[in-house]
Order: C-alpha cells, then sequence, then structure tokens
C-alpha cells in the first residue's frame, strides 16, 4: 500500500525564492501543453504525445529567449508537470466514457499564479535526498530545514512541495508500506463495533459509548466572521488585502487542522481496538443541500471514513459499509420491529412491541453492527439477515391466481 507522510518545511528568504521560479515553471509548462492539446483539438487534428510536448515544451523552449528561464529549475519538475497534463485528460476522457466513478469530471484548465495550493514534483530521478542533519536536499533549491515528528518507515519513492494557501510549505513523500510489519503493528483482537455518524454526537458506538462532536468551524466561526470582514474591506490588489489574506487563511487552515488531527486519532484507535467496523454510507453530498449543511461539512464524516477505510486495508481489519437506505433508525434493535420514521428531535422512543426504551443513536448504533453482520448470538454464530425463500403465492407472475391450475 501506498502512503503520503507529509512534513513542515521553514525555507529561508533564497529558497523561498527559487521554490517560487520552480512553481512558476511547472505552471507555464502545463498552462503550454493544455494550450497545444486545446490548438489540435480545435484543428481537427490527433492531440500531441507526450514525447512530442516535452521535446517542443522543454527542451526545445529552453534555447529560445523567451523560454530561457525554464532552465533555472530541476527538468524533472517540468517533466512530472506534463505528467499532470496526461493524467488530467485521461480522468477527463474516462469520466465523459463513464468509466470514472463519482463526480464528473472537468476538462483541464489553465493555472494561474493566484491559485492555491502550489506544488512540484520531485521523482527519484531528481537526485533529491534527506541529509544526515535531517534536512531535504532538494536539485537548484537547497537544503530545506524539515520538521517532523515521526521517522520514515522507508525510502520514499518521490516527494511533492507544496505551498498551501495560507502560506506554509509542506514535503509529501510516498512510501511503500510493509504488510507484514503493519500486521505486527497492530495485533488480532476478537471485538466488532457498529457506528452511528451523526451531529449532536460525532460518534456513538454499539458499546454505548458517546464521542462528543468538537464542531471547530462553530467554535471558531466568530473569528472568521471578524477576519472574513477585515479582507473585504481592504482595497483590491494592495498589500494590506494579501495580509488579511493570509490571516483568513490560516485561521480556516487551523480549522482544518484541528479537524484532521481528531479525525486521525479517532480513526485510529477504533481500528486499534476493534477488529471489524460496520458504519453507514451516507449520502453527504444530499445532506450538504439542506440547513444542516454547515454542520455537515464541520463534521467531515467522508474524511472520516476513508480513513477507516485505508487504515483497515493496511492493519488487517475488516470495514464493512451498510446501505444508506436501512433503517437503523426505525428498527428495535431487542425484537427486530420496524416503528416507523421518526423527526430528527425525537431522541428517545419506546418500541410498540416489546417496550423496550431505546436511545436513538445507540440503538441506531446496534442495527449498524447488525446489518453488517458483525453481531454475535450467545453461541458465537454471526447474527445477519440471511436470504428469506419466497413464499408459495410468491412464486411465478403476480397476475396469475395462486390456486393451482389444471392439468
Amino acid at each position: 500500500m501506498q502512503l503520503r507522510y507529509s512534513f513542515r518545511l521553514y525555507p529561508d528568504s533564497g529558497q523561498r525564492a527559487a521554490l517560487a521560479r520552480a512553481f512558476g515553471c511547472a505552471r507555464v509548462v502545463f498552462n503550454d501543453a493544455v494550450r497545444a492539446r486545446e490548438d489540435a483539438r480545435t484543428a481537427g487534428e490527433a492531440f500531441p504525445a507526450a514525447g512530442e510536448l516535452s521535446k517542443r515544451l522543454i527542451t526545445e523552449a529552453k534555447r529560445t529567449e523567451a523560454r530561457s528561464w525554464l532552465g533555472e529549475v530541476s527538468s524533472v519538475v517540468l517533466q512530472q508537470s506534463l505528467r499532470d497534463v496526461e493524467a488530467a485528460y485521461r480522468n477527463f476522457f474516462a469520466s465523459l466514457k463513464g468509466q470514472r466513478q463519482g463526480a464528473k469530471t472537468g476538462a483541464p484548465r489553465f493555472k494561474s499564479r493566484k491559485d492555491n495550493p502550489q506544488s512540484i514534483r520531485f521523482t527519484a530521478n531528481a537526485r533529491w535526498s534527506i541529509t544526515d542533519s535531517g534536512r531535504l536536499n532538494l536539485p537548484k533549491i537547497g537544503a530545506v530545514q524539515v520538521k517532523g515528528s515521526r521517522t520514515l518507515p522507508s525510502q520514499p519513492s518521490s516527494v511533492t512541495v507544496i505551498k498551501d494557501a495560507a502560506g506554509r510549505y509542506f514535503a509529501s513523500f510516498v512510501i511503500d508500506t510493509d504488510p507484514a510489519t503493519d500486521a505486527t503493528r497492530m495485533p488480532d483482537t476478537d471485538q466488532a463495533i457498529g457506528i452511528d455518524l451523526g451531529l449532536t454526537h460525532f460518534a456513538v458506538l454499539s458499546d454505548g459509548t458517546k464521542i462528543d462532536s468538537p464542531r471547530f468551524l462553530r467554535r471558531a466561526e466568530k473569528k472568521l466572521k471578524r477576519s472574513q470582514r477585515e479582507l473585504s474591506r481592504k482595497q483590491k490588489g494592495s498589500k494590506n488585502r494579501e495580509k488579511a489574506r493570509l490571516k483568513v487563511a490560516r485561521a480556516h487552515a487551523k480549522v482544518t487542522d484541528a479537524r484532521r488531527e481528531f479525525h486521525h486519532q479517532l480513526s485510529t484507535k477504533l481500528i486499534r481496538d476493534n477488529q471489524a467496523i460496520g458504519v453507514e454510507d451516507l449520502a453527504v453530498k444530499g445532506l450538504a443541500r439542506t440547513r444542516l449543511a454547515k454542520s455537515v461539512h464541520d463534521a467531515g464524516w467522508s474524511a472520516f471514513v476513508t480513513m477507516l477505510e485505508y487504515k483497515a486495508a493496511r492493519y488487517g481489519r475488516t470495514l464493512v459499509k451498510i446501505g444508506r437506505f436501512e433503517p437503523t433508525s426505525q428498527t428495535c434493535s431487542a425484537c427486530g420491529i420496524k416503528n416507523g420514521p421518526k423527526p430528527l428531535n425525537v431522541r428517545e422512543w419506546t418500541c410498540t412491541a416489546c417496550g423496550t426504551l431505546h436511545d436513538r443513536d445507540h440503538n441506531a448504533a446496534i442495527n449498524v453492527k447488525t446489518a453488517a453482520g458483525l453481531a454475535v448470538a450467545a453461541c458465537g454464530a454471526p447474527v445477519r439477515p440471511g436470504l428469506v425463500p419466497a413464499q408459495r403465492e410468491e412464486t411465478g407472475s403476480h397476475g396469475s391466481p395462486p390456486e393451482p391450475r389444471a392439468a
């Protein structure tokens, strides 16, 4: 499995200038490649191949006066920019043909110097290295100071240098993990859990544990509004506006980092303590179009479930996602009777069949665990709704009479 390890970079003034040149050169090559593809499409010609683009936009362009400054940066950065164009068009055509899952992907667009984030990628051919003192030595940039709290488990295959909207620099290493080593880090356990994600509580587990929702965006909303008002008063293009923009970006980055840290800690704990986990496949896009949109985005359910997925695959755990139409909040977890839908303000309800008093979220978490096939009876057999054979009167055509026909 391939993973990314990100570390904060602290370049000095000269290195920041060199990184700015690299970002600009990579952007220019990307835009030139998109323009060449679009010109070929307009003329009705075949798209130029990657080798032809590399020769025309990099090798020959360096010899011209208009693009001679491309030689000031590593050629690997420029080649990787062309690969990004290839990948963007490949994803676009796959999306048009219906071969790509998820939302439709648009055609590649021209990049702007004002876009955030900006990034460049160095592969092994660039001969970058990590020095004995822990610095990241990049070609034509220098040894950049790296701040990290952990060591890389293996030799990285590439590194991407990123500058985000808040002006921070990061180094993202691609690492190939060893499945055998990962399996020993988290020993097997016989525990299984069901998770019901919500807004009042971020998660309620089938064992009764309730995890409060931190609501990072809601807590920082007052400060964010004040910073945004200050930004709107600044004149466009002025230095004060750029300072105000950085202030807003840093406030948002602080919220994002806190939310990501919370997701990482909780997902790691759940993966470490449980061998199998059941969770609902929520329609986050649909919920984000309702009046609960801000709270849904603040919770970050999709990012949390994605972390559970890759960590379960890495450490040999089982993650089961049940359908979003499973009536987990309507079914009694004690007797299995469906009591019908209930408004969101109903947090407790009593089953009309068995009289059991249920906490809405805890009952849903138990039903998630049962629907995922993770519940275990007293005899140790898994409890999961199996296939129910059709009755005699249900077979055949519904328009035929149920009584037997004459011979």
